[in-house]
């Protein structure tokens, strides 16, 4: 598989009055086109903190992240902005959509972004969202809500999805639903997808699980037979 990005030795640090507070702790891996990685890891762990790092919100304290041969952690803040805005799609647990906008206007949005979007009504068919383009997120259940949130990040037509705990405010059945779609994402249009969760099943449907503890990998791990979501027990 060809490489997407190189991370190396990355180490965040943040600095509380005179105390010197370590996230990330000289990280170093790769993750390659078309995969669905899954980050696992509990509260304070840092895989937020590496979310960031990677989607370029943030930069680290030292280290590499290599984007196609470029290092996005010593660039310009402006090409940093052009690198989140075509390279990067986001998906957080709550679903920062624009409450006045419906449904087709809220993805509309981030297409207008992008040199070559994805087909807005290829997106509204594949989430389900076709008959309720018109609606307003207020309408919407949660479920849906985080449909069309994944329909915006990924309309840019982004290389690099990164989700954060994209099911934490779902039930199981619309997490399954979610990821579903994730998934469909993944193998029809070859989105590289990076899952930031403490969810210990979500593991089940990833090619490469990174658990990462207090700022480290305790190992990476490979699974040669990634289940399908609705298989999983949640």
């Amino acid at each position: 598989m060809k490489e997407i990005l190189a991370v190396n030795n990355l180490c965040k640090e943040y600095k509380m009055g005179e105390v010197i507070v370590p996230v990330l702790r000289n990280l170093s891996f790769s993750i390659y086109e078309g995969e669905f990685v899954v980050i696992l890891g509990q509260s304070g762990s840092g895989k937020t903190t590496l979310m960031n790092m990677i989607g370029g919100v943030d930069r680290p304290t030292e280290g590499e992240i290599i984007y196609r041969n470029r290092n996005i952690a010593s660039v310009s803040e402006r090409e940093l902005t052009v690198y989140r805005r075509d390279a990067i799609g986001f998906v957080f647990q709550f679903y920062n959509l624009i409450q006045n906008l419906t449904v087709k206007e809220n993805i509309e949005v981030a297409s207008k972004l992008s040199k070559n979007p994805i087909d807005l009504g290829i997106l509204l068919e594949r989430t389900g969202m076709s008959t309720h383009e018109s609606y307003f997120p207020s309408q919407l259940s949660g479920g849906q809500q985080q449909r069309v949130a994944i329909a915006r990040a990924i309309v840019k037509n982004p290389s690099l999805l990164l989700c954060d705990e994209p099911t934490g405010a779902l039930d199981s059945y619309n997490g399954i639903q979610v990821f579903s779609l994730l998934k469909d994402f993944n193998r029809t249009f070859e989105k590289t997808i990076v899952i930031i969760t403490h969810n210990t099943a979500i593991a089940e449907i990833a090619d490469r699980i990174f658990y990462l503890r207090d700022g480290m990998f305790e190992k990476i791990e490979n699974n040669n037979n990634p289940m399908q979501p609705e298989d999983v027990v949640w």
